[in-house]
């Protein structure tokens, strides 16, 4: 009995790991550091219409949170994805949904926009 439960659990933690497998979580830092060596990174912004008019990263592309589903044909599946938000809390479930569903190269930005101009990098307004 034990044996089985072990095994269940392993299995189950194995498909998370694989479904999970293309995210990686990276600073604002490292993602800046990403975006200057990599120019063909598909920089996704999952916050609001409101946010996005306050200030984005520079090249990025907004499909809200709320739309993304209906939205997912619009990013591209040749390319690494780096997405971010406010703060890394709607850009990380955005990051693992990608990534179970066929994307092989996702990236969350755990800090943010927040951490990008805490560390005085360029924004667009």
């Amino acid at each position: 009995m034990l044996k089985a439960v072990v095994m269940a659990a392993l299995a189950v933690s194995m498909t998370w790991s694989l479904a999970h497998a293309g995210v990686r979580n990276i600073s604002s830092r490292e993602a800046k550091a990403l975006l200057v060596k990599n120019k063909n990174i598909f920089l996704l912004d999952v916050r609001t219409p409101q946010e996005n008019s306050q200030a984005r990263i520079p090249g990025s592309v907004l499909i809200p949170i709320s739309d993304f589903e209906r939205r997912l044909k619009e990013v591209p599946r040749n390319r690494a994805i780096l997405v971010y938000c406010a703060v890394g809390s709607r850009s990380k479930p955005v990051a693992e949904y990608l990534s179970s569903n066929g994307y092989k190269e996702v990236f969350n930005m755990t800090d943010g926009i927040v951490g990008w101009y805490r560390n005085g990098f360029p924004l667009q307004r």
